[in-house]
């Protein structure tokens, strides 16, 4: 099934530059004025036609093709987060509008709230994760502080364990997988962001 999308279309003809391209399809010498995605895996990268043969290609195009029904699901999902990952508000922590870091009460009104009297809590151990990657942690079942090594073992274990096709597609075991997919994304980018933020989060 062709897939519609804004990486399928005519190019604008050029007209300065190098000399004309001549057109890819076998047997014909006119120019090579259009271009269209060379494959799936190089949609940057072009092949070059005539009018009536970039028209012929894209009819044909079928972005999908050789991919089994998961692949797709995957491939969709992906598409409608912008290829970024993505999970339900209010999981894996984030951002909070109403935390007493943003929340600023410079005459004390607000000063015997739960939000400002955490604000003047001891600091947390240097055992204790940050608030906002608790919720993944607990999702891999991993502790504070935290290496890429341990990371990436204990995903590759819950990843093989809760794969749908060792669980005969289960679509709890994929939900699962989601998570830990979601938690263990969150978890290398903050990991990956560097030793100075990785010591401060620790500390």
């Amino acid at each position: 099934m062709p897939r519609r999308s804004e990486r399928i279309f005519l190019g604008v003809p050029e007209t300065s530059g190098p000399p004309p391209r001549s057109c890819e399809h076998s047997g014909c010498a006119l120019a090579g004025e259009f271009r269209a995605p060379r494959d799936r895996n190089h949609l940057n990268q072009y092949r070059w036609f005539c009018l009536e043969h970039v028209r012929e290609y894209n009819r044909a195009w079928d972005y999908y093709k050789g991919m089994g029904p998961t692949e797709i699901e995957a491939e969709l999902r992906s598409d409608s987060g912008w290829q970024r990952p993505t999970w339900p508000l209010g999981r894996l922590g984030g951002f909070n509008p109403f935390e007493s870091e943003y929340l600023r009460d410079p005459l004390g009104v607000l000063r015997d709230t739960p939000l400002h009297k955490a604000r003047r809590d001891p600091p947390r151990k240097k055992d204790e994760p940050p608030a906002e990657l608790r919720a993944a942690l607990d999702v891999l079942g991993l502790g504070w502080p935290l290496d890429q090594a341990t990371l990436r073992a204990r995903y590759k274990e819950l990843a093989k364990r809760h794969h749908p096709d060792a669980n005969g597609g289960d679509r709890q075991a994929e939900e699962r997988l989601k998570d830990i997919n979601r938690a263990y994304s969150l978890l290398r980018k903050r990991l990956a962001s560097g030793p100075a933020e990785a010591q401060a989060a620790a500390g």
